[in-house]
């Protein structure tokens, strides 16, 4: 089975009150599966991981054996295809454990998406950032 995810993460402060977002436009029979996370204090590079990090973990528990991902994060998606290395201390375990979780699928791809078009993961990263505020 093949799932298309769109990711984002967003922090109030950087770091701040963050959260992780992940949309699925058609993960399931009964439409699109929204999963968010609130992080508590983080920087937005670590909530854009987290926010891939969960769609990695949505699509391994919904059965999917090829996955494509699209972020706006340009750092991440240049990272994750090889073309940036991961030098802040912070990111390399996020890294390495999306890496881990990305070989488990048949195909995976990331790539990099304007904004405008990750208005939904955007949304529900916010979710979760405002459920980190009020912790």
């Amino acid at each position: 089975m093949k799932l298309t995810a769109f990711i984002d993460g967003a922090a109030r402060g950087n770091p701040g009150p963050a959260g992780a977002g992940a949309f699925f436009p058609s993960g399931g029979p009964d439409g699109p599966i929204e999963l968010y996370e609130a992080l508590g204090r983080a920087t937005n590079n670590e909530a854009e991981y987290r926010g891939l990090l969960l769609a990695l973990r949505g699509a391994q528990e919904r059965g999917a054996t090829e996955l494509a991902i699209y972020a706006d994060s340009l750092l991440l998606v240049e990272q994750l295809n090889g073309r940036f290395r991961v030098k802040a201390p912070n990111l390399k375990p996020l890294f390495f454990e999306a890496l881990q979780r990305a070989k488990t699928f048949r195909s995976f791809t990331i790539s990099h998406v304007r904004r405008e078009k990750n208005k939904d993961a955007d949304r529900l990263a916010n979710r979760g950032a405002d459920a980190s505020e009020k912790r």
